[in-house]
């Protein structure tokens, strides 16, 4: 019966079958050698549980897939336990009862013996390390703290065990925690229900539901200590009615954990489900009580769904008019969701859906709307015509238009309106905050979600009830100063960050100003000298550079200009780095200049022996090909025909300079060192120039590159990898494969599909809640999850704050609006109305009204859209049918009233 399994398979995942036989195949995983990982899922209607076994010694070699955590030591003491001070750079992400290695210690060296030591009072910048070192060295200087991640041995039980004896449930949302035991029960009843009914529970039958209830309560009764007070009748109705349904925000949403398990039982990376999980999203049903007749099947492609939310949200879901901006990895999960519900599938239905991007090669591993076929196509034009494939009656319009201020003319007032709700699929904060900006003017649901890597989140902005995106933001990231990434880099990332911009410099910026300046050189030099700044002067010297003293005519010219640069980047620079600060410099404090964070760095001597350098020259020198048109034949791809031409490279002697300035001010956002005689250099620099344009070839242009990291081919990541490694090298640093330099330099955000199935089902859940539309705040949810832990963390929206005054109040939902075009007496006498004295009116910065001015008195009669276009001097857009004004006003008391957006309709 089971000769299949012991010979191919790791996992097996079970859906739709009974405990007697999940219960018989998964004794038979358990006790195999070796055992395979059991994966049990069920969804019914709303309701979801997953229970996995992984056999009873189960190995994870990665508990939460986080890279170690390290930190830069700046004091050990001669104490027992040895307190561990760490300079405060960065945060240190320890807990007590980690494990850590010490390396790199001067002084103290006994601790660099690479043995994991437990630590524990672990603090923002400090820990103790239990560890007697009285007698050991006095700590000098430098030393790396880097954790260490242990295996960790899970022992499961067997499905047949733990429906007795469940231990701890995986809890998803806090204000639910006496629920999953409630759901442990229920689906036991349901399964009793099938055993004995030979069929689920119908939609809408008191008399199946009330059956549930009783098997239930009979369980319930003979399960000893573990017996629940309370069985919930209401709720195992719910769960009844919606038996039969498989809905896909759900089906989305356990699809992405149980993928994620599955990886997990086949790598041992991140922390399995241990071992029963329970969801339910009761909430997501409509407010109104339903007749059992909206239960009843149509006889369509979305009878399940109307089994559980009736026929009148289900109409809801068909005529709504949605706007979805992206269409990437969550654009495509969101569409392919949408598409499969039926929104947007009736006839007063729409999907608007844009994205300005193209289709790359490494959007194929989790945007699965998209095939090898259509790269370089536009994501939005195929995502869309996928998902008509999924479903026909889907009435979508794809757009190419990036959502921001330069595309209201495509977004405009109008189009915004008529929406019934956005959702962002977005991988920026400045996309997020424009459309949250636009939501909250003309008061739509926004349902925004994001991934990273494992990690997804998702939250509900809605109107009147919840707090908007913008109001609640994340710090911004902390980026390294420049004299750190220049000079004083203490992490791979320095060296990644510093790589990709000397890339930049080198094959794209350069090449690109040369043929700026070939192209037009009165107009490119006027502005060099109208400009005259250090900047300036610093461009001039990189295009002469690169047309004279660097020129490449042949193949032989790009290894030399690529073997003088290893000399000059690996070598000359840090010689004269040391020259200027020695091992022993001291600050103007009097402590020593190489502290921590600071490294002291080495020169490189290079080797044609040394694979490393030897890649470096090789990808250099046909990037260098490239932006001067030469051709690179195959041959040069051999490492034995660059050794012997870096050879033949003379390579001059390194003579330091005296009263080079090395910047160390961590404050300083420009590296280029000014001059009071800047302007006399850049008209010598330009009068070079014209001398070297006469001796160039007419037509001469250079070919600037754009770093594009999906091609593995382009050498691009490959010179980009190597600069970053030598100079890890030159810095003792630990140094990384290409991949991983990719991953950095290129600014990947991880993405993978099972986080990004979560988020979207866990987003169209609320969608229910939003098109229904009589939902209380405390019916919302939002949630941060991370599938490689698992944590599953869901909490009502924070709600939005209510301002008010007298009888009035409002939001920052509220926007006032006054319509028929209304002249300034109209607009004050409104005020007037509300209790209200306005006594300054403003658009933009021009003053339309301000009591105290006599002459104002005299626009009293005027239109105020007449006063915005002859005092403003705006001419307000054929596409715009309103503003916008600031109105400044008191009360009765005098007192300053802050007020919500006034708009004024003028057509």
């Amino acid at each position: 019966m089971f000769t299949f399994l012991p010979l191919v398979m790791q996992a097996v995942v079970f859906t739709d079958v009974t405990f007697e036989k999940a219960i018989e195949f998964n004794d038979y995983c358990h006790d195999h050698k070796p055992p395979i990982s059991f994966i049990k899922a069920e969804v019914r209607g709303l309701f979801g549980s997953i229970f996995c076994d992984f056999g009873p010694e189960f190995t994870v070699f990665d508990v939460d897939g986080e890279e170690p955590r390290t930190g830069i030591i700046a004091s050990i003491s001669n104490d027992n336990p040895a307190l561990v001070s760490c300079v405060d750079d960065e945060r240190l992400e320890f807990q007590d009862g980690d494990l850590v290695a010490l390396s790199e210690v001067k002084g103290m060296t006994e601790l660099n013996d690479g043995k994991p030591r437990k630590i524990k009072n672990a603090r923002a910048y400090s820990f103790t390390l239990e560890e007697d070192t009285s007698d050991f060295g006095i700590y000098e200087k430098g030393g790396i703290v880097t954790q260490i991640k242990e295996p960790k041995v899970l022992n499961f039980k067997t499905l047949r065990e733990a429906i007795k004896d469940p231990g701890d449930f995986l809890l998803s949302d806090f204000s639910k925690f006496d629920r999953p035991p409630l759901l442990h029960l229920a689906f036991q009843a349901l399964d009793k229900f099938v055993s004995e009914m030979g069929r689920l529970p119908v939609a809408g039958s008191e008399v199946d539901a009330q059956k549930l209830v009783s098997l239930a309560s009979l369980i319930n009764e003979n399960s000893g200590d573990d017996r629940l007070e309370d069985i919930n009748p209401k709720l195992l109705r719910h769960f009844a009615f919606g038996a039969r349904a498989v809905l896909n925000p759900m089906a989305a949403m356990f699809g992405g954990i149980v993928g994620q398990e599955v990886v997990k039982a086949c790598s041992g990376k991140f922390h399995p489900l241990f071992q029963f999980f329970y969801f339910d999203s009761v909430e997501s049903l409509p407010t109104a009580n339903l007749d059992p007749s909206e239960f009843m099947p149509l006889n369509s492609r979305y009878d399940a769904q109307i089994s559980v939310f009736g026929s009148k949200l289900q109409k809801k879901l068909e005529d709504a008019n949605l706007f979805v901006v992206g269409s990437g990895a969550l654009g495509c999960e969101f569409l392919k969701n949408l598409a499969l519900m039926g929104v947007s599938c009736g006839k007063q239905g729409k999907l608007t859906i844009t994205d300005d991007d193209v289709i790359e090669k490494s959007n194929l591993s989790r945007q699965f709307l998209f095939r090898d076929w259509n790269i370089g196509q536009a994501k939005s034009t195929v995502a869309a015509s996928a998902a008509s494939l999924i479903n026909p009656h889907l009435r979508i319009e794809a757009l190419q238009n990036r959502v921001g201020s330069q595309t209201e003319n495509v977004f405009d007032d109008t189009f915004w309106e008529n929406l019934t709700a956005v959702v962002n699929a977005l991988d920026n904060v400045n996309a997020r905050l424009y459309v949250d900006q636009r939501c909250l003017y003309f008061q739509k649901p926004l349902l925004e979600s994001g991934t990273l890597g494992a990690k997804c989140n998702t939250q509900m902005v809605i109107p009147h009830l919840t707090e908007n995106y913008g109001a609640s933001r994340d710090p911004p990231e902390k980026q390294a100063p420049m004299c750190t990434v220049h000079s004083f880099p203490h992490n791979i990332d320095h060296c990644l960050t510093w790589a990709r911009s000397e890339f930049e410099g080198l094959v794209e910026k350069t090449p690109a100003e040369v043929n700026a300046y070939l192209s037009n050189p009165v107009e490119y030099t006027n502005a060099m000298n109208k400009a005259g700044d250090a900047q300036s002067r610093d461009t001039l010297e990189h295009v002469l550079e690169c047309l004279k003293k660097e020129k490449c005519e042949t193949l032989q010219d790009c290894i030399s200009w690529a073997r003088l640069k290893f000399e000059d980047y690996f070598s000359d620079r840090v010689k004269q780095l040391i020259y200027t600060f020695p091992e022993d410099a001291s600050t103007s404090t009097g402590a020593p200049f190489w502290s921590a964070p600071k490294r002291f760095p080495h020169p490189l001597q290079f080797s044609s022996t040394d694979p490393s350098h030897l890649h470096f020259v090789m990808a250099a020198s046909i990037l260098r090909a490239e932006t001067f048109g030469i051709p690179v034949p195959d041959r040069v791809r051999n490492p034995k025909v660059i050794a012997e031409a870096v050879d033949k490279v003379i390579v001059p002697d390194f003579q330091p300079k005296e009263g080079v300035k090395i910047e160390t001010d961590e404050k300083a956002t420009n590296l280029s060192n000014a001059s009071v005689d800047d302007a006399v250099i850049i008209s010598e620099l330009i009068r070079k120039l014209e001398l070297c344009r006469e001796n160039l070839p007419a037509g001469f242009r250079m070919k600037p590159i754009q770093f594009e990291k999906d091609d593995d081919t382009n050498y691009h990541m490959d010179l980009i990898a190597g600069l970053a490694n030598m100079r890890a090298r030159n810095y003792s640093i630990p140094e990384v494969d290409k991949l991983k330099a990719k991953f950095i330099a290129g600014r990947i955000i991880p993405a993978i599909a099972t986080s990004t199935a979560m988020a979207t089902g866990l987003v169209c859940l609320e969608l229910y809640k939003v098109l229904d539309g009589g939902h209380k705040v405390e019916d919302y949810r939002n949630t941060f999850a991370n599938l490689a832990l698992p944590l599953f963390s869901m909490a009502e929206p924070v709600p939005c704050k209510v301002i008010k005054h007298q009888d009035l109040s409002w939001t920052v939902w509220d926007r006032w609006t006054l319509k028929n075009n209304p002249t300034l007496r109209e607009l004050l006498q409104w005020f007037t109305g509300k209790g209200l004295s306005a006594y300054s009116i403003s658009f933009g910065s021009c003053l339309l009204y301000n009591s105290m001015f006599p002459r104002h008195r005299e626009r009293m009669d005027r239109k105020v859209v007449d006063l915005v276009r002859e005092v403003a001097k705006v001419e307000l857009p054929a596409y715009r049918r309103h503003f916008d004004v600031v109105v400044a006003c008191d009360d009765d008391e005098g007192n300053d009233v802050d007020i919500p957006t006034v708009s004024i309709y003028f057509r």
